[in-house]
């Protein structure tokens, strides 16, 4: 599946020093994972420079480098130097070419915002189903081609992995395509040249301002998906002074777009809104049209999702009896208000939610809360080597709980103790009203030592991960699990009511 070095640059602004017919059989950004036949792509990296592994790509193999600058290497003369103004914008657009664009032959929907994303793709995959489609799904719990799942390294693939996926999809037969589309991704240019059928917006809170620095140019990497660089239909929640910014942008370029939010004006909006401990009751006016419905997802942050949802469904082209049906049966989405099971829960309820910043863990706070008739109890962190300025600010959020037991989370290279330390900082005004246990498990398994029939247990920030990241270890914890495994110890293995 070749292609010559004419083919693959067709369309992009370079100069070729060498054989424009050289053939090329792969397209390779790491030099360790080079294969003979293969072009390397010497990406500019915010640590590392890809122009100083030429050589190493080179000795595995590679005939073409792509460079911003040219390479003198004296053992290289037989290789093809490919010269382009940005390294990691031609390798999106070259990994397009290499497999002949496959997004193009998919309805492909890309979904970006601060939280909602997982549940929204989950929802829209559901709902194309449901409507006869083959589906596919990217985004941080995972790849999803039809029925085969596999595990992601992130949330939105780098491009020549992204492309490839997408051929895979198309090769599989997939109609529909729903993708989460990250901040990172948008401004690494992971997702260029990819043809979007529908692009929708969420929300914006504090995330990723270690990457980002502002929320302004948070926002501008999100808005990129919304820009004439990725024309499609929108679908875009207004409940925000963001999402109202893409809504004019929007307008004024004449996009086709849905609003969705709580806010009246949007075009679909709840009229009434019903909310159980394992369902909710909704009535939504959808363009003046009212839809009342149930769907097994709890708190008000699902109703949010649900509308997005909702939005995309209608710019795919799917009837809204259609939509209807699939959200009633909505499917559990994996780590997101996710209810521990357990054969004896000794009347305490326990969810486990990916919430890892402030305005998510105050929504999954607020959902619980909502639902319980006793006292709810949060255990949470905050990773290692992210956005240090969000921890004080979760420290707070926490405390809408009864009781909140900090512990450790994902602490990668950074102290354990000192991210609680931070954590703690914004925690003044509540004291008695928390400990800490720096051991996850043991914390967890305080949290439901102290809790009493009718109260409720949060445990935020990892959700569907099954690991935990110390140091340069990977080890083995799901948050689900060890859950399980405590409610077991204190409630005993038989189910209530049973004699043991």
């Amino acid at each position: 599946m070749g292609k010559t070095c004419t083919e693959l640059f067709a369309g992009i602004d370079c100069t070729i020093l060498g054989n424009a017919d050289d053939e090329v059989n792969g397209i390779a950004y790491r030099s360790d994972r080079v294969q003979p036949g293969d072009a390397f792509f010497c990406v500019v990296g915010m640590t590392t420079d890809g122009h100083s592994f030429a050589q190493d790509a080179i000795d595995r193999g590679a005939k073409v480098l792509v460079v911003e600058r040219k390479v003198y290497l004296a053992d290289a003369t037989d290789v093809t130097e490919i010269v382009v103004k940005d390294t990691r914008k031609a390798m999106a657009a070259a990994a397009a070419n290499f497999y002949d664009h496959p997004s193009k032959d998919i309805a492909l929907v890309g979904i970006t915002g601060t939280n909602g994303k997982t549940t929204t793709t989950y929802l829209v995959e559901h709902i194309a189903r449901v409507a006869g489609k083959r589906t596919g799904v990217i985004g941080t719990v995972g790849i999803r081609i039809g029925d085969e799942a596999e595990k992601s390294a992130h949330t939105t693939p780098e491009s020549p992995d992204l492309q490839q996926l997408f051929a895979r999809m198309r090769d599989a037969r997939c109609d529909v395509v729903a993708m989460e589309v990250s901040s990172h991704a948008l401004d690494l240019d992971r997702t260029w040249d990819a043809a979007f059928a529908v692009t929708a917006f969420s929300n914006l809170t504090q995330d990723h301002l270690d990457y980002h620095h502002t929320f302004e140019a948070y926002f501008e990497a999100k808005a990129r998906l919304f820009s004439k660089d990725y024309p499609a239909k929108r679908v875009i929640c207004i409940d925000d002074k963001w999402g109202k910014e893409l809504l004019r942008r929007c307008s004024v370029a004449e996009d086709s777009v849905v609003t969705t939010g709580f806010d009246p004006s949007a075009q679909i909006h709840p009229v009434d809104v019903q909310y159980a401990p394992t369902h909710t009751t909704v009535t939504l006016d959808v363009r003046g049209s009212l839809h009342t419905f149930d769907y097994p997802l709890v708190g008000k942050f699902n109703v949010e999702n649900v509308m997005c949802a909702f939005g995309i469904g209608l710019q795919l082209g799917f009837p809204a009896e259609t939509i209807v049906e699939a959200l009633e049966e909505a499917p559990q989405i994996p780590g997101r208000l996710e209810r521990v099971s357990a054969p004896n829960t000794g009347g305490v309820s326990v969810f486990v939610d990916y919430a890892h910043t402030p305005d998510a863990l105050e929504k999954a706070l607020a959902s619980i809360m909502a639902l319980t008739p006793g006292r709810t109890v949060c255990v949470f962190g905050c990773g290692g080597d992210r956005d240090a300025s969000k921890r004080p600010i979760m420290g707070k959020a926490a405390l809408a709980a009864d009781h909140a037991v900090v512990t450790s989370d994902n602490p990668r290279t950074e102290d354990p103790q000192a991210i609680i330390e931070d954590i703690v900082s914004g925690m003044s005004s509540g004291a008695g009203r928390f400990e800490v246990e720096a051991d996850r498990r043991a914390a967890i398994a305080r949290a439901i030592a102290q809790a009493k029939p009718g109260d409720s247990i949060l445990i935020a920030g990892k959700g569907h991960e099954d690991y935990q990241l110390v140091g340069d270890q990977v080890l083995s914890f799901d948050d689900r699990i060890v859950a399980a495994e405590e409610l077991a110890r204190a409630f005993g293995d038989e189910p209530a009511g049973e004699d043991r």
